[in-house]
């Protein structure tokens, strides 16, 4: 696997090991190739990941082999990387690592991380999110395009409610799209506009986007995934590396740019040239914060005007003041007609 050897980042030294090590067999590409990957976009990723409490998913054999989530800050963490306390619904706590510079990608890249999930909240406000992201998940039977008209929908919406959102690929084939908010809210409230921003998406693309939660009733439909705004849940920050053969990023991307974009062109190799041309194309983000009020007024006119009140949690939750029954609609019919 070779030996060990040193990179600098930020002025910082990191040890990397076994650097030959093969991560995506179709490419060839080892961990070396990743780490010099995050080296050639560390200022870009730190900025995606700064202070946020960040879970690590891991694959210490590479793509092919078993992959599991960190969320917990291991015990070799350096000192140099501060942390922060957060609370799972199920009440239980954990602290989680909140990179503040390059040096830190490498650390976690040498541990098999390839991808971060770094939540939607600062180390030093961690129950108010910041960022209201929307994601854009195509179904069977829908792509990356529709996900691009979807997505040319949900802008003019930000615009109409004085909101600006930062868009880029999820690395497969959807979009998510950013928006920096006040840190006012809670995690209820920012699902709660997620959910208002799905259903007025639903409204205006009728029969091309959906926020049924159940899957069996999604259709070949653009799901907004409201639920991904949801306590603990989190969506793969700009930058990272997604484990497909191809080794395909996230790419943060231009509203100008969405109709040519393919998510196939944005990967280990190119993303690199990219990035030395343009530098990153979201650096501003930090420089916003949006309130969330008109989205939540329209939520409660939702709610008020047709009914149309919470949406079911993932599973695991504990169950939420309002929420519909979780029973799979023909699991339900099943029995009402037994």
């Amino acid at each position: 696997m070779g030996d060990a050897v040193e990179l600098t980042a930020g002025g910082r030294t990191v040890r990397l090991s076994s650097p030959d090590k093969i991560y995506f067999p179709e490419r060839g590409y080892t961990k070396w190739d990743v780490a010099q990957y995050f080296l050639a976009v560390g200022d870009g990723i730190t900025r995606a990941l700064r202070d946020r409490p960040t879970t690590l998913q891991r694959f210490i054999e590479g793509i092919e082999g078993e992959f599991f989530y960190q969320k917990r800050a291991p015990k070799n963490l350096p000192d140099w990387i501060p942390t922060a306390r957060i609370a799972f619904p199920s009440g239980r706590e954990a602290h989680e690592i909140c990179p503040t510079e390059p040096a830190a990608v490498i650390w976690a890249a040498n541990l098999g991380c390839l991808t971060f999930h770094p939540w939607p909240v600062r180390r030093d406000r961690t129950e108010h999110p910041d960022e209201l992201r929307i994601d854009l998940d195509p179904q069977p039977g829908t792509d990356f395009a529709d996900a691009v008209r979807a997505a040319h929908e949900l802008h003019t919406l930000l615009d109409e409610q004085g909101l600006r959102g930062w868009p880029k690929t999820s690395g497969g084939r959807g979009l998510h799209v950013f928006v920096p908010i006040e840190p006012r809210w809670t995690f209820s409230q920012v699902r709660r506009a997620a959910i208002a921003v799905g259903r007025e998406l639903e409204r205006r693309m009728p029969g091309r986007v959906t926020t049924a939660w159940w899957k069996e009733e999604r259709g070949e439909r653009i799901f907004v995934d409201y639920n991904q705004t949801a306590r603990d849940r989190t969506i793969a920050s700009a930058y990272s590396v997604r484990p497909y053969p191809h080794a395909p990023v996230s790419a943060p991307l231009t509203w100008d740019e969405l109709d040519e974009a393919e998510p196939q062109d944005f990967d280990l190799v190119t993303m690199p040239t990219r990035f030395a041309e343009l530098g990153d194309i979201h650096a501003d983000m930090d420089d916003h914060a949006f309130g969330l009020e008109g989205l939540l007024e329209l939520a409660a006119r939702d709610e008020r005007d047709h009914g149309l009140g919470e949406l079911p949690y993932p599973p695991d939750y504990p169950k939420m003041p309002g929420e519909p029954k979780r029973v799979q609609p023909s699991r339900a019919k099943e029995k009402k007609e037994e």
